[in-house]
């Protein structure tokens, strides 16, 4: 579990956010990609989010294959397809600790898509798992504004991890 991380300049903690990272591929254990990255990128995007009521978060970051995201997309989404992130908010109701949800990250899809694009795959799992969490957090990308707004915190969380703006020489798609 993991509950500190870089804040923006100038921003003080806000409130905890635990996170579980589970391996269920795996594909993942000699990907490169280890646990306390990505829970440093799950924690960047919690700092770069507006203020929260909580105190005390959790989120499950799930390292998935394809197989199994194709079968939770196609469960809840309707679609039949694998996909490279999947974002489940949890219940607004529950009480404290407040989860989040969970993020899941599909490994066949986003190394392809990290080899398509030519950029290490740690990054771009960096870049999904903000964008999940930015999911759980209340941001969408349904309308240009809330796209604008939402792309807007995951450049500026991944400038503060040294990673390179994802959307400036091309279009990167990232599921809903």
């Amino acid at each position: 579990m993991a509950d500190s991380g870089p804040s923006p300049s100038g921003a003080q903690r806000r409130a905890r956010l635990d996170i579980d990272v589970v391996r269920h591929s795996d594909a993942w254990d000699n990907s490169g990609v280890t646990d306390a990255m990505v829970a440093l990128a799950a924690t960047t995007a919690f700092d770069f989010a507006p203020e929260r009521k909580s105190e005390h978060y959790e989120v499950a970051i799930l390292l998935a294959d394809d197989a199994e995201i194709r079968t939770l997309n196609r469960t809840w989404r309707g679609k039949h397809a694998a996909t490279n992130v999947l974002s489940f908010p949890a219940d607004d109701n529950l009480s404290e600790p407040r989860p989040l949800g969970d993020v899941i990250l599909g490994y066949e899809t986003v190394a392809k898509e990290a080899g398509e694009q030519d950029i290490a795959l740690t990054d771009h799992v960096c870049h999904l798992t903000i964008h999940g969490m930015l999911h759980l957090l209340g941001f969408d990308h349904d309308s240009d504004r809330e796209a604008e707004k939402m792309e807007d915190l995951e450049r500026r969380a991944l400038a503060s991890l040294g990673i390179a703006d994802p959307y400036a020489d091309s279009v990167v798609e990232v599921s809903p």
